[in-house]
């Protein structure tokens, strides 16, 4: 079988402002263009059953809010999480800044407030968007003896989570970093991510939309729990972006180790 090699999957974003101007930016860009790679978290692969019409999606490593080529005072204030989501023509990238619904201005000021969640196409904000997702073969570790043997040696794994419903199949792979393993009782409990994890009831075009943040465990092939990162009351008033709901799903989930 085949799996990503994550290690080699980036996405990269190019942006030129000598080609289109900024609209996604919260300050003015100090050089008039960048190349952004960042390594995958996670890819989606979401298949339509009638129309067998496949659509992938990609997770990009987190970063910081930044100012690129400067000599100082490179993070940029109020500062925020970056989280880049791709298609091959769409994009979604969530802000997390220290609180929801804070309002920060995008650059220039007259295009408003800046979205906790920009969706768009990658036409209108980048000059290209560029998904690179390698593959190399691997072998799927069907028992849990099998499994925990490789956890405790050390070995590379990703795991394979398939969810569906009537209308589609989705099949989320992802680098399982954090894995639990007995070898007494031959108990394994990857806790990982985060991956996105799709909302199946929108319509392909709006599918991009729908995508949250989530950390996932699980310790047989049959089913799921996932940590959904949502708004989280903390105090009157105030809400963070936190990992505090839990969803349970069946599902078909693979652990396989990349050769």
């Amino acid at each position: 079988m085949r799996t990503v090699d994550f290690g080699r999957s980036f996405v990269t974003w190019r942006v030129d402002l000598l080609k289109k101007p900024q609209t996604t930016a919260t300050h003015r860009l100090p050089t008039t263009l960048n190349n952004a790679r960042v390594p995958l978290d996670c890819r989606c692969e979401i298949t339509e059953r009638r129309t067998r019409q496949a659509y992938e999606y990609v997770l990009g490593a987190a970063c910081k809010s930044e100012r690129v080529g400067v000599e100082r005072d490179i993070w940029v204030q109020p500062n925020a999480d970056y989280i880049p989501i791709r298609s091959r023509d769409q994009f979604l990238t969530l802000k997390n800044f220290g609180r929801v619904g804070a309002q920060v201005m995008l650059y220039p000021p007259s295009l408003g407030v800046q979205p906790e969640r920009n969706v768009g196409k990658n036409a209108d904000a980048f000059d290209s968007v560029k998904i690179d997702v390698q593959f190399c073969d691997a072998e799927l570790l069907a028992t849990p003896e099998r499994i925990v043997a490789a956890v405790l040696a050390n070995e590379p794994l990703v795991g394979r989570t398939e969810i569906q419903n009537e209308r589609y199949v989705a099949l989320i792979e992802y680098p399982i970093k954090t894995m639990n393993a007995s070898e007494r009782d031959n108990v394994y409990q990857p806790d990982t991510g985060p991956v996105i994890l799709p909302d199946l009831s929108r319509e392909p075009a709006d599918l991009i939309a729908g995508f949250e943040l989530a950390f996932l465990a699980f310790n047989c092939p049959d089913w799921v729990e996932f940590l959904v990162r949502v708004p989280t009351p903390m105090a009157e008033g105030i809400s963070v972006y936190h990992y505090s709901q839990s969803v349970r799903l069946d599902s078909t989930n693979q652990i396989v180790r990349p050769k």
